[in-house]
C-alpha cells in the first residue's frame, strides 16, 4: 500500500510539472487616454442619453423609426445572433455540471479457458449447484454519470467568454439599431429635400411660362423674334425635364425607407414642411469618456476583448492536469429474471482519474498561440473604435459648425438672386433689359434655390450623424 502512494504521489507531481511548463501570457498593453475635451467645448451633458423618441420631434418620422426597429431584415437577423449566443451561455453551463444519463444495456461474453476469467469462471458456482456458464449474458439498468472538476478554472473561464460574447452580440444589435434610425431619419429628410425642390421647380416652371406668353405677345408686335421664343420655350422643357428627374428620385427614396421597414413600395407619409424642424443647437457633446459607455460599437468591442482573455485562461488551463469522476449505479444480472433482485442485483462503480498532456502537445500550444494572437487582435481592435468614435464626433462637429455658415450665406444669396429675377423681369417688360438677362437671371436664381435645399439637408445629415456619433439611438 506504501508502495502504491509513493507511485501516486510521484504521478500527480510529474503530470504538474508537465502541465505548468506553459507559454507566457499576453503582455498587458496600455491603453491611449482620450482627450479631456472635444477642442474648445466644456459641456457636460450629453445628448446621446435622450432618448430618439424625444430627439427627433416630426411624428411621421418616429412612426418609421419605429416601423423599421420592428420589421428590418438586419435587425431580425441581429436577434437571432443574439440567441445563438444564449445557447452558447447555456452550453457552457452545461459543461461545468455533472452528466447524468439513464440506460439499458445487454451484452454477451465468453472467456477463453486459457485465461483468469475463463479458468476462475469454469470452476465456480454462480447459483447453488451450477456453474458459470461458458456464454455469459450481462444485463445492466441504471444511471451513469461523469464529471469534470474544473480545478484549474478552465470550464469557469469558457463560461465567462460565452456570456461576454452574449453580451457582446446584444452591442452588436445595439449598433445596428443606432445606426439604422440614423439612415432612416437621413433618407426622409432626403426625401423632404426632394419635395421642397419639387416645390420650387414646378414655381419655377410656372414663372418661365408667364415669361413666355409676354414673348410670344412681343414677337407678334415686332418687338422680339422667333429666336427669343425658341429659347423661352427651350428653358422651361429644360425645367419640366428637370422636374421629371425629382419625381423619379422621391420613388427611389420613398423605396429606400420601405426596405428599410422591411416593407413593400408605398406613400411614405410625410409633412414637406417639417424639413427645417433640426436646430444644431440641440446637440450637446458632453465629454469624450462618455463615448465609452455611450458608444454601441464601442462596448462591443470591450465585450469582445473580455472574451479573449477568458479564452487565453481557458486555453492556459488546457495545459495542467485535468480531473474527471465517473460512475454508474443499477441492477446487473446474468438473466432477466433475477434483474431486479434486491440486494443480490445492485452494481455499482466509481473512478476518479487525472489526466495531462506529455508529450505531442503542439495541438493546446497552437490553440493557445491562437488565444493569445485573438486577444491581440481584440485589444487593437477596441483602440482602433476608440479612435474612430471620437475622430467621428470632432468631424461632426465641425462640419455642424461649417454649414450653418455656410446656410446663411447661401441663405442671403439666394434673396439677392430672388430680387434680381423680379428687377429684370420688371426691366424686360420696360425694354430697359434682354430675354437673355432674364434667361440668366432665373436660372442663376433657380441653382441658388436649390443649393440652398442640398445645404439645409447636409444640415440635417450632420446633425443625425452627430447624434450618432455621440451614442444616441438605444436608450
Amino acid at each position: 500500500m506504501l508502495q502504491f502512494k509513493r507511485i501516486v504521489f510521484f504521478l500527480i507531481i510529474t503530470l504538474g510539472l508537465f502541465g505548468c511548463k506553459t507559454t507566457n501570457n499576453v503582455a498587458e498593453q496600455q491603453l491611449t487616454p482620450l482627450p479631456a475635451t472635444y477642442l474648445e467645448s466644456k459641456d457636460t451633458l450629453n445628448s446621446a442619453k435622450v432618448k430618439w423618441e424625444l430627439f427627433y420631434k416630426d411624428d411621421n418620422l418616429k412612426k418609421l423609426i419605429t416601423t423599421a426597429i420592428n420589421n428590418n431584415y438586419d435587425l431580425q437577423i441581429a436577434i437571432q445572433k443574439i440567441e445563438i449566443a444564449r445557447a452558447g451561455v447555456q452550453f457552457t453551463k452545461g459543461a461545468q455540471l455533472p452528466i447524468l444519463s439513464a440506460g439499458l444495456s445487454a451484452a454477451q461474453r465468453k472467456f477463453g479457458l486459457f485465461t483468469m476469467d475463463g479458468a476462475g469462471n469454469a470452476s465456480t458456482d454462480i447459483q447453488p449447484g451450477r456453474v458459470v456458464p461458458e456464454n455469459l449474458p450481462d444485463y445492466f439498468a441504471g444511471f451513469n454519470a461523469s464529471w469534470e472538476v474544473d480545478v484549474w478554472g478552465k470550464l469557469g473561464s469558457n463560461k465567462k467568454a460565452a456570456v461576454a460574447r452574449f453580451s457582446s452580440s446584444i452591442e452588436g444589435r445595439n449598433a445596428i439599431q443606432t445606426a439604422l434610425i440614423a439612415e432612416v431619419t437621413t433618407t426622409y429628410f432626403d426625401l423632404l429635400a426632394l419635395d421642397n425642390e419639387l416645390d420650387i421647380i414646378r414655381e419655377t416652371i410656372a414663372l418661365q411660362q408667364a415669361a413666355l406668353e409676354i414673348i410670344k405677345i412681343k414677337k407678334q408686335t415686332g418687338i422680339l423674334n422667333e429666336l427669343a421664343v425658341k429659347q423661352f420655350e427651350g428653358q422651361v422643357n429644360n425645367s419640366k425635364g428637370f422636374e421629371f428627374k425629382i419625381l423619379q428620385q422621391i420613388t427611389v427614396v420613398e423605396n429606400k425607407l420601405n426596405f428599410l421597414c422591411g416593407q413593400f413600395p408605398q406613400t411614405i407619409i410625410r409633412d414637406k414642411t417639417k424639413f427645417n424642424t433640426l436646430d444644431p443647437s440641440i446637440v450637446n457633446l458632453g465629454i469624450p469618456s462618455q463615448l465609452l459607455t455611450n458608444r454601441p460599437d464601442i462596448r462591443q468591442a470591450e465585450l469582445t476583448l473580455l472574451a479573449t482573455k477568458c479564452d487565453v485562461k481557458a486555453a492556459k488551463a488546457a495545459f495542467y492536469p485535468s480531473f474527471t469522476i465517473t460512475g454508474a449505479a443499477g441492477f446487473q444480472a446474468f438473466t432477466t429474471g433475477l434483474l431486479f433482485q434486491s440486494p443480490q442485483s445492485i452494481a455499482y462503480t466509481i473512478l476518479g482519474g487525472m489526466t495531462a498532456p506529455l508529450l505531442n502537445r503542439s495541438a493546446i500550444k497552437s490553440q493557445f498561440n491562437t488565444t493569445k494572437a485573438n486577444q491581440t487582435e481584440a485589444l487593437i481592435n477596441y483602440q482602433k473604435t476608440i479612435l474612430n468614435g471620437y475622430i467621428e464626433v470632432s468631424n461632426e462637429v465641425s462640419n455642424v459648425k461649417n454649414l450653418k455658415e455656410l446656410y446663411e450665406l447661401k441663405n442671403k444669396e439666394v434673396s439677392s438672386y430672388t430680387q434680381s429675377t423680379e428687377i429684370a423681369n420688371d426691366l424686360f417688360k420696360s425694354g430697359r433689359a434682354t430675354y437673355l438677362e432674364v434667361l440668366l437671371v432665373q436660372r442663376t436664381a433657380l441653382d441658388s434655390k436649390i443649393e440652398l435645399i442640398i445645404t439645409k439637408k447636409l444640415q440635417h445629415q450632420a446633425i443625425i450623424n452627430l447624434y450618432k456619433a455621440l451614442g444616441g439611438g438605444v436608450n
